[in-house]
């Protein structure tokens, strides 16, 4: 980061980015964790091959937009607390399916995300 408008501009971001996910836990609960962090995935992943590598944003915005939003709207906490609160009330199944749904659909939503990006702003 180069100047405080960076600072600001990532907080500004993370500020909307922890709004969305707030909203989006509180509708769905653990299943909202879930969506929170597959489309962060995505987004991520997109913004990497398409905006961030095709100069489309200034590197302030983009600096924003990935580490800001999409880093506050994903989450690891939320994700291990979900999971552990699945395991502690003795849900080892739901925390098990949990898992393997965040972890293999996360992988394949960044990948979706990182060919869609390639598609719409064209490989370097």
């Amino acid at each position: 980061m180069k100047n405080g408008r960076d600072y600001l501009s990532v907080a500004i971001f993370a500020f909307f980015g922890g709004i969305c996910r707030y909203f989006l836990t509180n509708i769905y609960n653990q299943v909202g964790t879930i969506i929170c962090n597959l489309l962060g995935c995505f987004l991520l992943a997109f913004l990497t091959f398409y905006s961030i590598n095709k100069f489309v944003f200034p590197a302030w915005l983009n600096l924003s937009l990935g580490t800001g939003f999409v880093g506050a709207f994903t989450t690891f906490s939320s994700f291990e607390l979900d999971g552990l609160k699945a395991t502690l009330a003795g849900n080892f199944q739901f925390a098990s399916v949990y898992f393997l749904i965040s972890i293999v659909a996360g992988y394949l939503m960044a990948y979706l995300g990182m060919k869609s990006g390639e598609k719409v702003g064209g490989k370097k």
